[in-house]
């Protein structure tokens, strides 16, 4: 699977200290095991859960992941 990232998510992991990236690298890169729920009111949009952070996905085309936000968890759902 090809893996994209919106401009937004690039800059949230950039501002990341290093063990909080690797953690989040793992997550995504491991991607779609792990703690993933649909988000509700938003059809094929989903979250992982990675610690204290929270990854929004969706699936745009077969076979590519658009990482579309990645922030803390009472942060990501503002403005969804």
């Amino acid at each position: 699977m090809n893996i994209t990232y919106s401009k937004q998510a690039v800059k949230a992991i950039e501002r990341m200290d290093r063990p909080t990236k690797q953690r989040i690298k793992a997550a995504v890169e491991g991607l779609p095991g792990g703690d993933v729920k649909p988000l509700q009111g938003s059809k094929g949009s989903y979250r992982l859960r990675v610690g204290n952070w929270r990854i929004l996905f969706s699936y745009p085309e077969k076979d590519i992941i658009l990482i579309e936000k990645i922030a803390p968890r009472g942060e990501i759902y503002k403005g969804v």
